[in-house]
């Protein structure tokens, strides 16, 4: 059936220390944008609008797909685009040691931090969501979905020492209330293996894009999510083969179009700019923009997928948007 997808100045809530070989003092870091730069919230908000497609795509693509070959397929094109972004948008070659292409290979250090990006939102985020469409609307996907702000600045603040204020994290939990309030009212407390799924979905996304927003700190984000996407071939590769051998696709316009948009629009080219929207403003601060998706889903989901939203949608829109707007204000 349907579900869906779930995605300002500098900040004091930090991912991490900028590496110093990759910038000079007072000089931005690759892929991140300069201080007092408006860049950095524009390009989230372009990654929450690449992400808020994602879950009516993937219903477009369910109609010509196994959810296995879906899932397997878009990552081997989004791999594809990536290693051509890899190849064409290096270094110059003088100023390369070891290189794949004209892109230096990530540094050792990078490298654990890229396992936890592929596995989060290359493998295991695309997988689950997927799964739990097959069952789930795309409008109960898309508030449940709506908790990933808080589950990644909780991640956050494990992981890499972020403080947010009071303030911050009163207007974030408001807005996860808001987003289970409405989830409930919604499934009538209930919960199925497809809201499983999504639970599972909100961990290993939150800890990819933490990792990724630490990352993307210290390497230009298109790389962060290109090298990650690159990494997962040789599972991408063969596990796409045997599921298009035992899912057949039928293809069609919709099925078409989702698998483009989720491999290209999602999987790569929405990361690329989230990444480096994190990276200049904090994760915490970034991760609540999200709080916007899953009601620019329901908006999609009414205008591509013919879905009506119940009286309680605007409500909730109400309630996130003021949330999004307190988070945003909010010292660190």
């Amino acid at each position: 059936m349907r579900a869906q997808s779930s995605a300002t100045t500098s900040t004091r809530i930090a991912v991490g220390t900028p590496a110093p070989d990759n910038t000079s003092a007072g000089t931005p870091s690759p892929g991140r944008s300069a201080p007092g730069s408006a860049a950095g919230p524009a390009q989230a908000a372009l990654g929450v609008v690449a992400f808020s497609l994602t879950f009516p795509a993937t219903v477009w693509g369910l109609e010509g797909f196994g959810p296995w070959a879906l899932v397997s397929v878009r990552s081997v094109l989004a791999a594809l685009i990536a290693g051509g972004a890899l190849l064409a948008m290096g270094v110059p070659p003088r100023e390369r040691s070891r290189a794949w292409g004209r892109v230096p290979l990530p540094a050792r250090r990078h490298r654990p931090g890229l396992a936890v990006v592929a596995a989060g939102v290359v493998l295991g985020f695309p997988l689950l969501t997927t799964l739990a469409l097959r069952t789930s609307t795309t409008a109960h996907a898309a508030v449940v979905v709506g908790l990933l702000p808080l589950t990644t600045a909780l991640l956050s603040a494990l992981r890499v020492g972020a403080r947010p204020s009071r303030t911050f994290w009163a207007a974030a939990l408001a807005g996860a209330a808001a987003v289970v309030a409405f989830t409930v009212q919604q499934s009538g407390g209930a919960l199925t293996t497809a809201d499983l799924y999504l639970f599972g979905a909100l961990l290993v996304c939150a800890a990819g894009y933490t990792e990724g927003g630490r990352l993307a700190r210290e390497l230009p984000g298109w790389q962060v999510i290109g090298w990650a996407l690159v990494l997962c071939l040789p599972l991408t590769v063969p596990v796409a083969a045997v599921a298009l051998v035992h899912q057949p696709p039928h293809l069609g316009v919709h099925s078409v179009a989702g698998l483009l948009w989720v491999a290209a629009g999602s999987q790569f080219l929405g990361l690329v700019v989230w990444y480096r929207g994190m990276a200049a403003i904090g994760i915490p601060k970034a991760s609540q923009l999200q709080l916007a998706q899953p009601l620019l889903t329901l908006v999609w989901s009414v205008l591509l997928l013919g879905e009506h939203l119940t009286p309680a949608a605007p409500l909730t829109a109400a309630a996130v948007l003021v949330c999004i707007a307190v988070t945003q204000r909010a010292r660190g």
